[in-house]
C-alpha cells in the first residue's frame, strides 16, 4: 500500500488542475461538431487582418498552440506540407498562440518556416471563444464554416485527409 498514497495525490492534483482549467472563458453553450465556427478577426504576425467570414466557401484548420509543446513542435511540419500541398484549393490554416512574448513566437515560426498566419491570442480571446482550454487543440472548419471536428494533441497528414479530403 505505500505505493497508493502517491497516487491518491497524483490523482487529486490532477483532478485540481482539469476542474481549475475548466472554468473562465465565455459564459455560454460549449461549440459542438456541426455547429457554426464562432466569427472572428484578428492580426496576424505579418499585420495582416484576418477573419473567418473572408474565407467563406474554403476549408479552415485553427491551430490553438503553445511555443513549449512537443506535440506543437512535431505535428507543424505536417502543418506546413499540408498547406503547401492545398494552399491552391483555398484551405486556410491559422496557428493561435496564446503566449504574449512575440518574440519567443516568432523564434518558434522562423524555426519550423511556418507559412501560414499566426496570431498572438495573448488575452485569450479566440481560445474562450472556441473553448479552447488545453493546447494543442486543432479545430477543423468545412467551407460552409460549420466544425467538424477538434482534436485535441498531435495530428498526423492521413487525419486531416481523412477529414478534409472531400473539401480540397
Amino acid at each position: 500500500m505505500p505505493m497508493a498514497r502517491p497516487l491518491v495525490r497524483l490523482l487529486a492534483l490532477f483532478l485540481v488542475l482539469f476542474f481549475a482549467g475548466c472554468g473562465g472563458g465565455k459564459p455560454g453553450k460549449p461549440l459542438k461538431l456541426g455547429d457554426q465556427a464562432p466569427a472572428f478577426t484578428a492580426r496576424d504576425l505579418a499585420g495582416q487582418t484576418i477573419s473567418l467570414a473572408a474565407w467563406q466557401g474554403k476549408p479552415v484548420i485553427l491551430r490553438f498552440w503553445s511555443t513549449d509543446c512537443k506535440y506543437c513542435r512535431a505535428d507543424t511540419p505536417i502543418f506546413n506540407s499540408y498547406f503547401d500541398k492545398y494552399q491552391a484549393r483555398g484551405l486556410q490554416v491559422v496557428y493561435i498562440s496564446r503566449n504574449p512574448d512575440e518574440k519567443t513566437v516568432r523564434d518558434f515560426v522562423a524555426d519550423l518556416d511556418i507559412r501560414f498566419p499566426v496570431v498572438i491570442d495573448s488575452r485569450g480571446e479566440l481560445a474562450a471563444l472556441y473553448h479552447v482550454k488545453v493546447d494543442p487543440q486543432t479545430i477543423i472548419i468545412n467551407p460552409e464554416q460549420k466544425i467538424v471536428a477538434a482534436i485535441l494533441g498531435g495530428v498526423s497528414e492521413a487525419e486531416l485527409q481523412r477529414l478534409l479530403g472531400a473539401y480540397l
